[in-house]
């Protein structure tokens, strides 16, 4: 018998659940946004998952090494209790050496979507970028754009445009 499949909120990393620092590179430069930790467990109470999904450019780049991006990804969990993640992709590819999983392509959320079971159609991606509304669009889930980061300066067509991510919750609930 197939297991229902699950909801999910996809979540951008820099500029969503952190303050965006260029090229991220030291654990000692993570600082989560205070609505972080309280808005992905309300996500959890509502059956969500949430699910890193980032671009690490900096390391195909050469700006960092994979270790120090799991360096950076160990606090940022550290900081946001790391039950409320249910599962985190990324993807080291530089924009010039782009590969189907580099957002907006929708490769990283396909990956979570068929290794836990995720219905995309009754699921949303959250992000501060273009990409990141395309991503999701691209996977079939609804949108919302933040405008922490850089997002207050994009021009995305999101399904919906909020200040930060307690209110990107409060549209999802």
């Amino acid at each position: 018998m197939d297991r229902p499949l699950r909801k999910a909120v996809f979540l951008d990393r820099d500029g969503t659940l952190m303050e965006e620092v260029n090229y991220c590179r030291r654990p000692e430069d993570v600082q989560v946004f205070p609505d972080a930790i309280d808005s992905l467990r309300r996500l959890h109470a509502a059956g969500f998952l949430c699910v890193i999904i980032t671009n690490q450019a900096g390391i195909g780049r050469g700006y960092f090494s994979e270790n120090d991006y799991h360096a950076v990804h160990a606090e940022l969990l550290h900081q946001l209790a790391p039950e409320t993640i249910d599962g985190t992709y990324f993807c080291p590819d530089a924009p010039y050496a782009a590969t189907d999983r580099r957002k907006p392509a929708p490769g990283m959320v396909l990956e979570a979507a068929r290794d836990f079971g995720i219905d995309l159609s009754a699921s949303y991606f959250v992000g501060d970028k273009t990409s990141d509304i395309e991503c999701g669009a691209r996977a079939g889930c609804r949108t919302i754009l933040v405008e922490t980061g850089y997002g207050a300066k994009e021009s995305a067509t999101p399904d919906c445009r909020v200040p930060n991510l307690t209110a990107a919750v409060d549209a999802i609930l």
